[in-house]
């Protein structure tokens, strides 16, 4: 069956304002006619939302490559039960990260082999892509600064070393590809939210009614 509707990702490190912007692109698409499914990345099914408890919400010691398999089984069921019938349905999807962080996580933070992570990405999805993926680009430090300044409690993945962090956002500053569009994530909300709504629309202009 062919893909009618339109697939945006966010993406970038910890503490750039990825959730944030989710809400708010979801309320400007709202706006203009069209009710996104908006999905977080682990999470959206139950499969889904106790992998999110395992790897982010306790304190298990997890193997590099118990992770990977844990986040793509969780990717997995997200496709299947929620991403592709939405998107066959003609509707738009937003999501909370997707196969752009396992490249990222697992490769450059947690030093997996770049063709095992790229295999099981494509297992997990099926070949599925973003139409978009908006990258919030961020100083390392930053995010976890901003965290701090909110009372936010890190994850597992938010208390690794420092290090880490940079070499994440330094990754995510790297990559390039079709559908990819670098935002600055130090702007404030509104600018970042206005960029953001350009360049979804610059890629579907039919699915928005005008203001």
């Amino acid at each position: 069956m062919p893909r009618l509707g339109l697939f945006v990702v966010v993406e970038g490190p910890e503490g750039s304002g990825k959730s944030t912007l989710v809400r708010a692109l979801a309320a400007r698409m709202r706006s203009a006619g069209s009710d996104p499914v908006v999905v977080r990345e682990p999470g959206g099914t139950s499969v889904a939302e106790a992998v999110r408890q395992a790897l982010l919400e306790s304190d298990h010691a997890v193997t590099p490559v118990a992770e990977l398999f844990l986040f793509l089984a969780a990717r997995a069921d997200l496709t299947a039960q929620v991403l592709r019938p939405a998107l066959e349905a003609g509707r738009v999807v937003l999501a909370d990260r997707f196969t752009l962080s396992t490249e990222v996580y697992q490769v450059v933070g947690r030093g997996l082999d770049a063709g095992l992570v790229a295999a099981g990405n494509e297992a997990a999805t099926g070949g599925l892509s973003p139409d978009l993926t908006l990258v919030l680009d961020l100083p390392p430090g930053l995010g976890r600064e901003r965290q701090e300044a909110a009372g936010k409690a890190p994850d597992r993945l938010e208390r690794e070393s420092a290090g880490f962090h940079e070499r994440i956002c330094q990754a995510y500053a790297a990559r390039t590809g079709a559908g990819l569009r670098h935002l600055d994530g130090t702007w404030p909300s509104e600018r970042l939210l206005d960029a953001a709504w350009t360049a979804v629309t610059d890629v579907r202009p039919d699915l928005w009614r005008k203001s």
